[in-house]
């Protein structure tokens, strides 16, 4: 017998958030040292690739125009599938040009992915919810880390690294979820009609450029931090996943715990306290020289990335509920309009000096710090800044 709450919105928000999770994870605790042992990669050749990862991202706003002939449902799941296909052909050949053209492949599904799972996360959740439960979703993610990638890590005690095998298995895996979603799960009814149409809303001005420098300083870790413990400090591929299980576990352990903050300190706060840890943190990075000290900011690093769900849910507060789905598509675009040639500019720095990278990424988070104290103790429709007039207050009924 099938139980109704396998087979509910929630569900196939919580399965495909697992699929992702098991191809990118693995692709992206991997990649630094198989770019590194087996393709022979510098800076000049990471920063090409992940600039190239960006580009699906930056054109994410093409997926408001498949929707006018596939249900964002179906088309999330297909990018699921997309997403498996490229982690599990990731390690066939060792050269740059094939890491290229995987890397596109593996992209092209994530971001879709992305796009798509965020937009419905914020039409299928209520408001009051939507925090604690993106907040379960991150603990979701985190808690499929710890799974996936602590076999990994036993696997590596025991054998050297058998990348092909890895990425075969990882990406099998996420492309069976999407087969399974595909086959069992209803299709869901859009409660609101989305608009399928490419648009910039005035009033969400404060939005795109939180989303635009969330995007950009992003890239700054993710491309940069993980590649300064492997170039630097000789970090073995053992080591690498053994940190990305220790950053799992916090998140799963804390994820929810931030959620329920951002309901009880509004958006505002909860994005003043990431952006002032930022810069401390990426300050800090500009002059480590012990590796104890950078795995710390590591770990610190990516848990402050957790409080960017306010971010969304600040979006959800003042949005038109027909305005999500191409809003979500846009923001990824904007997002990503940095990411497609920052990491290939960083990596041209990188090798003079290694230091100003993490220093932009300082500067980066300082602007996101004025911009997001802009935003009002009770974000909504009419009062989407504090510098709006604020609406007349309702007539008693």
């Amino acid at each position: 017998m099938q139980l109704p709450l396998l087979k509910s919105r929630k569900s196939l928000l919580f399965l495909l958030a697992i699929g992702n999770t098991i191809a990118f994870a693995t692709w992206q605790v991997m990649l630094n040292n198989f770019a590194v042992e087996q393709a022979a990669f510098t800076g000049e050749e990471i920063g090409i690739l992940q600039s190239l990862r960006e580009v699906p991202g930056f054109l994410a706003f093409t997926a408001i125009l498949v929707m006018i002939y596939v249900r964002q449902q179906t088309f999330a799941i297909l990018s699921l599938i997309t997403l498996g296909i490229g982690t599990a052909i990731t390690a066939f050949y060792p050269t740059a040009l094939w890491l290229y053209f995987t890397t596109v492949i593996m992209s092209v599904g994530f971001h879709y992915l992305e796009t798509l799972h965020n937009s419905l996360s914020l039409q299928w959740l209520r408001i009051e919810e939507a925090p604690r439960v993106l907040g379960q979703l991150l603990s979701v993610r985190a808690f499929c880390n710890l799974a996936v990638l602590g076999s990994v890590y036993i696997y590596l005690l025991f054998f050297a690294a058998d990348y092909l095998l890895i990425y075969l298995l990882a990406g099998g895996a996420s492309v069976a979820i999407g087969l399974y979603c595909w086959r069992a799960m209803p299709q869901f009814e859009d409660e609101v009609v989305q608009r399928k149409e490419l648009f910039l809303r005035r009033q969400y001005w404060l939005y795109y450029l939180l989303t635009f420098l969330a995007g950009a300083r992003r890239q700054i870790f993710v491309v940069f931090a993980g590649f300064l413990l492997v170039e630097k400090f000789a970090f073995p591929v053992e080591n690498v996943v053994l940190l990305t299980l220790v950053n799992a576990a916090l998140t799963f352990w804390l994820a929810p715990k931030i959620g329920s903050l951002i309901s009880y300190i509004g958006e505002r706060r909860a994005l003043t306290l990431e952006y002032v840890g930022l810069i401390i943190v990426f300050v800090s990075y500009a002059f480590v020289d012990t590796i104890a000290v950078a795995v710390v900011l590591y770990l610190l690093d990516h848990l402050f990335f957790a409080l960017a769900i306010a971010i969304k849910t600040y979006f959800q507060k003042i949005a038109d509920p027909a305005d999500i789905a191409a809003t979500s598509s846009i923001s990824f675009t904007i997002n990503h309009i940095a990411a497609v040639v920052l990491p290939a500019l960083l990596g041209l720095l990188w090798v003079v000096n290694h230091s100003a990278v993490f220093l932009v990424g300082a500067a980066i988070a300082g602007g996101s710090l004025l911009l997001s104290q802009l935003i009002p103790d009770r974000p909504r429709p009419g009062f989407e800044t504090r510098l709006d007039a604020h609406p007349a207050p309702q007539a008693a009924e």
